[in-house]
């Protein structure tokens, strides 16, 4: 899909799909570092898949300053997206923070950007965002 397709879609809807994007990408890291049981793997993936580490790795991101501008527009655009409900364990802050990630992985799924994700997924992976 070209870029200007891409960006008809609502952020929203950008960060449902991203947020799929993200969790395979996690769960297949955790998979692939070691056979563990299913409860296990659900638990290491509820750690970096909740909206208080995503708002950690968004920050990571800005800080290395590694998103083009149209990257950290899309952030931005997710981030601000009315509609946005935080769950009880994240802040409103946190949560929208984690829907611009969301957003940005999305865009870049849709548009065939995959070695970007696994760039952008990489440094968030190896990164010392500690766990909750």
């Amino acid at each position: 899909m070209d870029k200007r397709d891409a960006m008809q879609y609502s952020p929203l809807t950008l960060a449902f799909l991203g947020d799929s994007v993200y969790e395979q990408l996690v769960r297949k890291k955790l998979v692939l570092s070691a056979n563990r049981p299913v409860n296990v793997l659900h638990k290491l993936t509820i750690q970096r898949v909740c909206a208080e580490y995503q708002a950690d790795a968004v920050k990571l991101l800005l800080e290395k300053d590694i998103l083009t501008v149209d990257e950290q527009n899309l952030l931005k655009r997710g981030r601000n997206a009315s509609g946005v409900s935080a769950p009880k364990h994240s802040t409103v802050a946190q949560y929208r923070s984690a829907t611009g990630l969301e957003c940005l992985l999305g865009y870049l799924f849709l548009t065939g950007q995959t070695e970007r994700i696994e760039e952008i997924f990489n440094l968030i992976w190896e990164s010392d965002i500690p766990v909750k």
